[in-house]
């Protein structure tokens, strides 16, 4: 019964239609202006990371995990089309704790490569949503909850909290 089944279910739906939101804006980056992306990115963004803890469990063996479908001119297109207006504001620095050597250390992002890391993740999500092949939907979903765990989430709570920078010192300098 699809009622049971965890790619069908309520949660699972919303977050994709909250991935699909997410790539549409992406995708249109280059047509908005640096406010208006910031603005709409601080509101999804934590709307993602909300909806992807709601994600139901998904027992899989993996034997249809989806190959990936963004390319690399995908994955460029957006990451210069938000550089384009963030240009200035797109590198920041970083204070990062490694396990192995109990340190922290310093290293530089870019919030348009972590946006288009998370786009990566969800635009192939969402194209195997697209396509309605259960087997694939079943481990495409359980892939993105794991890499969500190991890599992307965590990308997605860095790129929040410099976006939450850069909006409120624009705000700032319009205010000067």
């Amino acid at each position: 019964m699809k009622k049971d089944n965890p790619i069908y279910a309520h949660d699972t739906l919303e977050f994709v239609a909250v991935a699909v939101e997410y790539c549409a804006l992406l995708e249109k980056g280059g047509e908005q202006t640096e406010e208006a992306l910031v603005g709409t990115l601080l509101k999804l963004l934590p709307l993602l990371y909300m909806k992807v803890q709601l994600l139901p469990e998904v027992d899989t063996d993996g034997a249809f995990v989806p190959a990936d479908q963004v390319t690399e001119d995908d994955y460029n297109y957006v990451r210069e089309s938000v550089y384009s207006l963030l240009h200035e504001h797109d590198e920041y620095e970083q204070l990062v704790w490694d396990e192995d050597m109990q340190t922290e250390e310093s290293r530089w992002c870019s919030v348009s490569e972590g946006l288009a890391d998370v786009y990566q993740a969800l635009r192939n999500f969402v194209a195997v949503y697209q396509q309605r092949l259960e087997l694939q939907m079943a481990d495409a979903l359980w892939q993105l909850r794991d890499s969500f765990e190991l890599y992307w989430g965590q990308t997605l709570l860095d790129t929040l909290r410099q976006l939450h920078r850069i909006r409120y010192s624009i705000k700032d300098e319009d205010n000067s």
